[in-house]
């Protein structure tokens, strides 16, 4: 199976839930989140955690998840631009997360932190 790696920027709080739920899938939007948005590039997902939640969370930090998922998921939700070329999002709705949950292949992977606008770096 042909697969493609998406991106998730997270704050503290719904890193904590998707641990909470093994590693395995998101956790339901919020009432005010009708869609997911996972993105197609992971520096695009850098500059969301690092310029927006690192910044304004209120833990001050930002999280990059990556996780894969059949590249049939492209057909399903296509492909949106959210701004220039490297913006690129899934647009998926909110009552249609569990299908894509169940679509996600092997574990989410936490890729990357960042505090305050700076990479925090992996303790060796």
């Amino acid at each position: 199976m042909s697969t493609v790696t998406l991106y998730r920027p997270v704050g503290e709080a719904e890193l904590a839930l998707i641990s909470r739920l093994d590693w395995s899938a998101f956790p339901p939007r919020l009432p005010e989140q009708p869609i997911f948005y996972p993105v197609m590039n992971e520096g695009y997902a850098e500059q969301i955690a690092r310029d927006w939640n690192s910044l304004h969370e209120p833990a001050k930090v930002g999280h990059v998840l990556a996780f894969d998922l059949p590249i049939a998921v492209t057909d399903r939700w296509p492909v949106q631009v959210a701004g220039g070329r490297a913006h690129e999002e899934l647009w998926v709705p909110a009552e249609a997360l569990d299908d894509f949950n169940a679509m996600i292949v092997g574990p989410i992977r936490l890729v990357s932190t960042w505090r305050e606008g700076a990479r925090v770096e992996e303790a060796q």
